[in-house]
């Protein structure tokens, strides 16, 4: 968890790729911890072609079957299949976008919305641009994006930087 949040956590990702795997990864974690999420990545990315969202969006009912067989990721239906049904609204936000990330990005005008909490207390489960994220979404086909998923989707992908004060990754993901 620590590498995890020095080098990854709040930074801000601008490549697609990434984004979807972020997008992904958020919604498997719903009701379970990131740390088991995190242990999981490597062979979600096996699994799901590097999160190539062209090349998911053709996974078949047939291939989510054998995936519920899989210890390496998490076995919940609704989330491999929402995988593959994301990739397809998310190509259609490509298509309409140019890129998800512009899409993506239009929603924090651009920039990291850096917030300045004092404690863990302070850092809250929901905003404004992420319930605003998350209705966008749902109009346009995705699942596995309420309003607390996609705030934490927006930390961990730098859309917003709730890094607490004295710490050495607040630093780092500022000059980003």
């Amino acid at each position: 968890m620590i590498a995890y949040h020095d080098a990854e956590w709040g930074v801000p990702v601008h490549d697609d790729r990434v984004l979807f795997e972020f997008l992904t990864l958020e919604g498997a974690q719903a009701g379970l911890s990131w740390d088991t999420v995190l242990r999981k990545r490597d062979r979600y990315r096996e699994l799901f072609h590097e999160f190539d969202p062209t090349r998911v969006a053709r996974m078949t009912p047939a291939r989510i079957e054998k995936l519920m067989n899989d210890p390496g990721i998490i076995r919940n239906r609704s989330k491999l299949e929402s995988t593959v049904s994301n990739a397809k609204a998310f190509l259609a936000v490509q298509r309409e976008f140019g890129s998800f990330d512009a899409y993506l990005w239009g929603f924090v005008g651009g920039k990291p919305i850096v917030n300045r909490p004092k404690t863990m207390r302070d850092v809250p489960a929901e905003s404004v641009e992420s319930a605003t994220l998350s209705k966008d979404l749902k109009r346009r086909g995705f699942r596995f994006v309420g309003p607390t998923i996609m705030y934490a989707f927006m930390q961990a992908v730098g859309m917003v930087d709730d890094h607490l004060p004295g710490c050495d990754a607040r630093a780092r993901t500022a000059s980003k």
